[in-house]
Parts: structure tokens; sequence; C-alpha cells
């Protein structure tokens, strides 16, 4: 049970950096160069950008950061039921 819980902490923790990067491109003054934006731009870029080579912006909207999150939820899923069956 505490792997799961530890496994759930992360991917929620990481939810929520993708969710506040998304906020804070909506700001157009962010300077992305100082901390701690840069920080969570190098670690939340480092999956976004999986996505963002696949699907182009429409109409000048990236929506390649909702794919993400619902990519993000389906490899919780399945983390958290290898983990429920190693455990048993």
């Amino acid at each position: 049970m505490l792997a799961i819980k530890i496994v759930n902490n992360f991917f929620y923790f990481y939810y929520l950096l993708i969710i506040l990067r998304i906020f804070l491109t909506w700001i157009p003054s962010i300077d992305w160069y100082q901390q701690p934006l840069k920080s969570i731009r190098e670690i939340t870029d480092i999956y976004l950008d999986i996505f963002r080579k696949f699907i182009p912006p429409i109409s000048g909207l990236d929506i390649s950061p909702i794919v993400a999150l619902m990519v993000l939820s389906v490899i919780q899923a399945l983390a958290v039921s290898v983990i429920a069956t190693l455990v048993r």
C-alpha cells in the first residue's frame, strides 16, 4: 500500500506542475529563466515536448498539455495496477 501511495503522490505532484505550467504560460511577462520558473519549465517540458512534436497548435492554442495529462492519467493507472499485482 505504501508503494501505491508514493506512486500516486508522485503523479499528483507532476499533474500540479503541468497545470501550474499551463497557467503560467498565460502571463506573457514571465521570465522563464528565473528560478523557480526555470525548474518548472525544465521538469515539465521533458514530458510535454513529446506531445508537442505530434500535436501542432490549433489557431495558436497549444492543446498538447491536455493530451499529455490524459496520457499521464493512463500511465498512473497502469503503474498502480502493476504495483498492486506485484504486492499481492
